[in-house]
């Protein structure tokens, strides 16, 4: 079975900047469709913090039913929901909290959904005949696993802004000095963040809406990028006092490394702990989550690597970031246009459907 896994496409986002909205680029990921007997949508098909639903629906319509469309028949497609769009199972997690007490969520969830939330409308472009949905993430293989990968940020020692925010939720739901074991204690601290990222997006006037997204790649860029102005000298200067500061107020562990290698292995670090404490085991672990495509040539193999002997891979993303492309974005692991492609054996291959 031929499968191509896709994360990222942040249908929708402020900025314009998801490529798969742009017909010309759509064109590269339609290509590679006919031969693929399953397409694996990785989370975040969506971009939901940047307005309401409606927006992001109506910049996704064209793009999915262009995608459904060129998929050979019997395709399936297998979607699963990110940070972005967690929205989209809502629903069905409350239907879930309204019965008696659920059973505990497992780590390949079967979400369903109802005529006329945005998960019908997105599966109806599509077809909704083909479409499976899968959450927190699915088996491919046998030895392959995917998940979009948004419970890293728990565990991340990067001070991103969703990982303050996950120390605050980790106090107040109080899951002990272990944290999180399972997908109920990882839901239980990200999914009220997320609702209150989405009824801010969905109550802020839209020419507001960039303003609540660009934050963390302004932070990133004053504290890596290239010149030394004096906002970008005070940023750094104040940064290792405040990592200190958040430690010592128990919202840690953070660390003050902050780079490129940093970031990534942070990441790598941080899906690695997400699987070994709920349980799964897998010879090799797709995501995405973090936009940065992996293992490149370039990367040193060991930190693609889990203390299992497990291999990870990341999907990157399809959506353009200035703000991290660096002084190369042709050879930028940020840049958009990334996949993997899974075969009936062997090892996942990444590749970039954009390049050249």
């Amino acid at each position: 079975m031929a499968t191509l896994v896709v994360s990222d496409l942040h249908l929708g986002v402020h900025s314009g900047g998801d490529v798969v909205r742009d017909p010309a680029q759509r064109a590269r990921l339609l290509a590679a469709l006919p031969g693929v007997d399953r397409l694996v949508l990785l989370g975040d098909l969506l971009e939901l913090r940047h307005g309401p639903v409606r927006d992001a629906l109506a910049v996704a319509r064209e793009p999915l039913s262009e995608i459904g469309a060129a998929l050979d028949p019997g395709a399936e497609v297998i979607l699963l929901a990110g940070n972005h769009d967690h929205d989209l199972i809502d629903p069905w997690l409350e239907r879930r909290g309204r019965r008696a007490v659920p059973p505990p969520l497992s780590v390949t969830g079967a979400p369903d959904f109802r005529r006329g939330e945005p998960l019908a409308a997105v599966a109806g472009w599509l077809g909704a005949e083909r479409v499976r949905i899968a959450y927190p993430g699915v088996w491919l293989r046998d030895d392959v696993f995917a998940t979009h990968g948004h419970y890293l940020d728990v565990h991340l020692a990067i001070p991103s802004i969703e990982r303050l925010a996950t120390g605050v939720m980790r106090r107040i739901v109080a899951l002990g000095p272990d944290g999180p074991t399972s997908v109920d204690d990882y839901e239980a601290i990200l999914t009220p963040i997320y609702a209150w990222i989405r009824a801010l997006a969905e109550r802020t006037p839209p020419e507001r809406g960039g303003h609540l997204h660009t934050g963390s790649t302004r932070g990133w860029a004053a504290l890596t990028g290239d010149g030394a102005g004096l906002r970008r000298r005070l940023v750094a200067g104040g940064y290792p006092v405040a990592i200190a500061a958040l430690n010592r107020a128990g919202l840690g562990p953070l660390r003050r490394e902050l780079s490129g290698p940093a970031l990534m292995r942070a990441g790598l670090r941080g899906v690695e702990e997400t699987l070994a404490r709920t349980g799964v085991d897998a010879p090799q672990v797709i995501f995405g989550h973090t936009h940065r495509a992996g293992p490149l040539p370039e990367d040193d193999p060991r930190d693609w690597r889990t203390v299992t002997g497990g291999r990870l891979y990341n999907t990157g993303n399809w959506v353009h970031e200035p703000g991290f492309l660096g002084r190369d974005p042709s050879r930028s692991p940020y840049r958009p246009g990334f996949a993997v492609r899974v075969g009936a054996s062997g090892p996942p291959e990444l590749v970039n459907l954009l390049d050249g």
